[in-house]
């Protein structure tokens, strides 16, 4: 349970100060007489000895990241497995099929059939057409679904027992496994219980990727190295365009997009580290010390004996009173959390109810306009590539104004100007020239909102301390998804209903980024008692 600022953690029996586990029996740092010794955050110990963004940083941001690309995969994967492909008549059908109708919904059974054959897409081989289109939709719906659970799941695991590396490496196997069974599907509910089970394996891949990518890198560099997470994202899906082209299949696509997932676990995990702040919050100081020290070994710096990690609420009790390096023992007591202690702190939970808002209206915006490309008219493949790279310069833009503007202004903005060019293509038609419009509407429309959504991840990283941070992200993420799962079935509706749709989430989650606080050239804390002081210290009540 989180304290009250200014009270003592000590009175409180569940406190997150007091120990969970049993303290361990490893021999404690032991101090030469007149020998100074120093107790550090990460944060400090990174900026003043290690780096914050060394060639080591690098590396492993850069491994780390390419999961980003699997997730684009798993994802997206759905826009063309599960799309409308076009039709014809069947040669001697005579009257009874016209190709110029709009829709073969009227026509005699048997007197049409699908261009590229029955095996082209999800919707030729099951007949989701007309009455049964709705079940287009659903299945996108279960996925994200899925992944709404798997995030919460994995955001507790990777907090707690797994931990960062452990999580994505257990979500990268079972992507793998589940779209490659996918493939094999033998009728439409087999094929929404593998896409419901791989969307809960998906929902932790971002998660983990992110915060294992991220949480080794300095203050000042995080927020332009988070940002940098999404071009992976982005890369993976004009890759997965490509990728589909060559393979027309919906069955080959599948197989296709999953093996990627086993070679990152073949060829990437294994030199991948685990976040030294995991291992710090989990009591295991003498990995995360070693962790520290490859990193100042690998960028050229050194790392002296006589410094060593603590959590930043005991760093600045070190750094109060002066304790003595007996105090400091080898192996610390874990410190875990939960939301239950983010709702109870009055300055987390607003936060948080805050980031779930944001998150679950951006998402319906960035998921709809993605999807929404079926209902342009338009080369498909031309569209999501166009997408995809329409999506990179917001994240450049963005992350080169994200540490002069600061986090709240970028927020807001990026969502207004997303809404704008959303609600002028709900009052487009999609004829002629006016086609072509609403679909660079759309692309601006993504522009801006990939710029948020790419946001999103850092802000919300930034405004929670380590011990809840995968778990509050975790909610923000399922929040993401519960948007996620209504864009499908607005999508569906097609015309210019879905951009008006879009245009007022936009508008809603830019109000409420005006109510988050500003989070640039703060510190990442670790625990709820560190944050509460140091919020505290900068006036956030």
């Amino acid at each position: 349970m989180a304290t009250s600022p200014g009270s003592d953690p000590s009175s409180h029996g569940s406190s997150l100060s007091s120990p969970l586990l049993p303290p361990s029996k490893e021999p404690r740092w032991e101090s030469k007489p007149g020998s100074g010794h120093e107790k550090l955050s990460i944060d400090d110990m990174l900026q003043k000895y290690c780096g914050e963004f060394g060639s080591w940083q690098l590396r492993h941001f850069v491994l780390t990241s390419l999961a980003w690309a699997l997730e684009a995969f798993h994802t997206m994967v759905m826009i063309f497995a599960d799309q409308e492909p076009a039709w014809r008549c069947v040669k001697g059908s005579g009257s009874r099929c016209d190709e110029k109708e709009s829709s073969f919904c009227g026509l005699e059974p048997g007197s049409w059939e699908w261009n590229g054959g029955s095996g082209s897409s999800t919707v030729a081989q099951w007949g989701l057409v007309c009455s049964e289109k709705y079940k287009v939709g659903l299945v996108q719906a279960l996925f994200f679904g899925g992944c709404m659970i798997g995030a919460g799941v994995f955001g507790h695991l990777s907090d707690s027992k797994l931990g960062r590396k452990g999580s994505l490496t257990a979500v990268c196997m079972l992507n793998a496994i589940f779209g490659c069974l996918t493939s094999l599907a033998p009728d439409y509910f087999t094929y929404l219980l593998l896409r419901f089970l791989t969307g809960f394996s998906t929902g932790g891949v971002g998660l983990c990727s992110f915060v294992l990518a991220t949480e080794p890198v300095g203050p000042t560099k995080r927020g332009a190295a988070g940002m940098s997470t999404f071009y992976f994202f982005s890369s993976g899906i004009a890759l997965l365009s490509g990728i589909a082209y060559i393979f027309p299949s919906w069955r080959a696509l599948y197989i296709a997009s999953s093996i990627p997932s086993i070679l990152f676990l073949i060829l990437v995990v294994p030199f991948i580290s685990e976040s030294p702040r995991w291992y710090l919050v989990r009591g295991k100081i003498n990995e995360a010390m070693k962790t520290m020290r490859t990193i100042a070994k690998s960028n050229g710096k050194h790392l002296p004996d006589g410094v060593i990690l603590a959590l930043d609420d005991e760093a600045n009790d070190a750094s109060d009173d002066n304790q003595s390096c007996k105090e400091a023992t080898v192996e610390k007591a874990a410190i875990s959390g939960s939301l239950i202690d983010v709702v109870r702190s009055p300055i987390t939970r607003v936060r948080l109810f805050l980031a779930v808002g944001i998150n679950f209206t951006c998402s319906v915006v960035y998921y709809g306009l993605s999807l929404n490309v079926v209902n342009l008219d338009t080369n498909l493949y031309l569209n999501v590539l166009l997408n995809a790279i329409a999506e990179m310069p917001a994240f450049t833009i963005t992350a080169l104004l994200l540490d002069k503007f600061g986090r709240k202004p970028l927020a807001i903005g990026t969502q207004l100007f997303s809404a704008i060019f959303c609600i002028a293509g709900s009052l487009i038609g999609n004829a002629g020239i006016w086609k072509v419009i609403r679909m660079f509407c759309a692309i601006l429309g993504i522009f801006g909102m990939a710029g948020t959504y790419n946001l999103l991840f850092i802000y919300t990283t930034e405004l929670f301390p380590t011990v809840v941070r995968n778990a509050a992200l975790g909610c923000a993420t399922q929040a993401a998804q519960m948007g996620a799962i209504l864009a499908p079935f607005v999508v569906i509706l097609g015309g210019g209903f879905p951009f008006m749709v879009f245009g007022v989430c936009g508008l809603i989650g830019g109000i409420l980024a005006y109510y988050l606080p500003e989070t640039l050239n703060k510190p990442l804390y670790d625990t709820m008692t560190g944050m509460e002081e140091g919020e505290n210290a900068w006036g956030v009540a």
